[in-house]
């Protein structure tokens, strides 16, 4: 919580949500620093501790010789911010960016020209522009280059700028900035242009980071108690630079953390493991700009009494903001209907949308209550593998592995050499992002026909996911697919009310959260299926009596298809017992698993 006393008490926030003045008075920055207005206006403070800052830790570097700091050599500022200004078109507002030169004879602090200023202004907007219009369905709208008098801007004794990066106060502007690849591109535009900016500076190439890897697997190696893994790197279409030359392999054994990390040259790795520990993975791509983000987690566990082996298939890689509403008369965001799925966690909402009134643009279109402040919204953590693969440990007689999706589609993991395959699907759905390359589609193409072959091979699969009725109801092949060979139709979209979601079956009463919290991603509104032919429902949502989940036994294949996600059973007792059900229902028949 926020530490710093004003009026005779602190906030009561996280510290991360207050002021740029409290946090340089947190980190030690000198009285005049941070309290130029002697404490009797913290909004100024609060705007200019920002420079003074700067200019306190490059103070004494050749950056910044002549005022006393530091020494740190702080080459330049950018202050990020969101703009206001509406548009009743449903036109983007987009990028603005501020620049001073008109101040101190037209010099910085080292004698530089007061226009580099603008050189790096034009930079960030420039590539903002390419790189969002390359990946989104958008056009990205760059404003104008003000040379006009902030503070921001003119006190930093460094070129700086500032970046109004969209409007927080416009729809279309909103719809990108909720979504989590959009900030990512956004904040890879503006570390591109820091990176080539200083690089320019010093008559160098620059190189970017990779992107993360993807297509992961983990499967048994050859030799007796060994894990093979392997990936793919991947090429960034907007920077050649990007290619990735070495990648890092971490691994947590048990619900440790992460070791250090194991460099290696090729995109595949073998290690030696101890039977009766569950080991878990993750890989980024090296060159020399540094490390990409991480790869899903994966995990693998060898059973020191095997009788089978499950095959773990993470389908849940969506981000997205929250649903949308986009009508001739309403704009906003239903956070009732789909909260969205934040990349690990969101710390960015205030609460509901409460005006969606398009006639209130500018004026109260947008407002929100304040239920979410101070709440870290738990979203998509990419460790559900883990989840899973403890409860079919502990279960006991079961080894497993795991592997991306995107493996299975390719063809790189044969589904044949498992006799059980579980599916995550979380909240995995087609959810109309404006993103050019992203696709959340419960079973793709390839993926069902994967599936078919596999379950026609006489396999058994568990699939759990929160839109598997929904996101595949929407053309005559996928009913098709899904009613005749995973045997279930979509019946409804469950409507309740209330923090958790119960649910009834294999004799346990179970819930799910409903609600955005801390602890676990929401499931708002999950499907409700029926089954088909000689399926039977096996679990109900509690009060409704509509199946959640349903069991097929065939002579020539099993399924089990729950339409709430798995790893979202808060109890991890729960989860146990449902997994050693449906696996007794795999290997012995109806054992655990009865008609609901």
């Amino acid at each position: 919580m926020g530490n710093i006393a004003r009026g005779g008490q602190v906030s009561g926030l996280p510290r991360y949500l207050e002021g740029a003045r409290y946090s340089a008075q947190w980190a030690g920055m000198p009285y005049p620093v941070y309290a130029g207005y002697k404490g009797q206006n913290d909004l100024s403070d609060d705007i200019n501790v920002r420079s003074r800052t700067i200019n306190y830790l490059s103070g004494g570097s050749v950056f910044n010789p002549k005022e006393p700091g530091l020494g740190v050599p702080l080459e330049m500022s950018m202050a990020l911010h969101s703009d206001a200004g509406f548009r009743t078109d449903d036109r983007i507002v987009g990028t603005l960016g501020i620049y001073t030169t008109h101040f101190n004879d037209g010099k910085l602090a080292a004698g530089t020209n007061r226009y580099a200023s603008r050189d790096l202004a034009d930079l960030f907007l420039t590539r903002l522009q390419q790189d969002i219009r390359s990946t989104f369905n958008a056009d990205w709208t760059r404003r104008s280059m003000w040379n006009r008098n902030y503070s921001e801007t003119r006190l930093p004794a460094v070129p700086s700028t500032i970046v109004e990066l969209l409007s927080h106060q416009n729809f279309a502007d909103m719809r990108l900035g909720h979504d989590p690849k959009f900030k990512f591109t956004a904040s890879r535009a503006l570390y591109k242009s820091i990176l080539q900016y200083i690089c320019t500076q010093h008559n160098k190439e620059y190189v970017v980071q990779p992107l993360p890897v993807h297509n992961f697997s983990v499967r048994f190696g050859k030799k007796k108690n060994t894990l093979e893994l392997s990936w793919q790197g991947v090429d960034d279409p907007l920077e050649p630079t990007a290619t990735p030359r070495e990648y890092i392999v971490y691994t947590r054994i048990g619900r440790g953390g992460f070791d250090n990390g194991v460099r290696v040259s090729n995109p595949f790795h073998t290690l030696k493991i101890e039977p009766g520990i569950v080991y878990s993975f993750k890989v980024t791509a090296v060159n020399r700009g540094g490390e990409s983000f991480p790869s899903e987690i994966l995990a693998a566990y060898k059973s020191k009494h095997e009788k089978a082996r499950v095959l773990i298939i993470n389908g849940f890689d969506r981000i997205s903001s929250p649903a949308v509403i986009n009508t001739p008369d309403e704009a906003g965001f239903d956070l009732t209907k789909d909260p969205g799925v934040p990349y690990l966690y969101d710390i960015s909402l205030c609460g509901s949308q409460l005006n969606f009134d398009r006639k209130e643009a500018g004026k109260r279109l947008g407002e929100s209550g304040n239920e979410y402040e101070r709440i870290k919204i738990a979203g998509n953590t990419f460790d559900y593998p883990f989840i899973h693969g403890k409860a079919i440990q502990t279960v006991g007689g079961y080894s497993f592995t795991s592997c991306s999706d995107e493996a299975v589609e390719n063809g790189s993991v044969a589904l044949e050499e498992y006799p059980i395959a579980d599916y995550i699907l979380g909240l995995e759905k087609t959810d109309g992002n404006l993103s050019r390359a992203t696709y959340y589609k419960t079973f793709s193409s390839s993926m069902q026909r994967a599936l078919t072959a596999y379950c026609r091979s006489g396999g058994n699969l568990l699939v759990s996911g929160a839109y598997i009725g929904s996101d595949m109801n929407d053309s005559q092949g996928n009913r098709e697919f899904t009613q005749n060979i995973l045997k279930y139709r979509f019946d409804s979209s469950l409507q309740v009310s209330g923090e958790h979601i119960g649910i009834q079956g294999l004799g346990r009463i179970l819930s799910i959260p409903r609600l955005p919290n801390e602890r676990a991603y929401p499931v708002t509104t999950p499907d409700c299926i029926r089954p088909m032919a000689t399926a039977f429902p096996v679990m109900t949502y509690t009060g409704r009596n509509l199946p959640a989940a349903v069991a097929y036994k065939g002579n020539d294949y099993r399924t089990f298809i729950m339409s709430f996600p798995f790893e979202s059973i808060r109890e991890e007792a729960g989860r146990t017992a449902v997994m050693a059900s449906i696996l007794h229902f795999f290997s012995t028949g109806n054992a655990g698993v009865h008609r609901e």
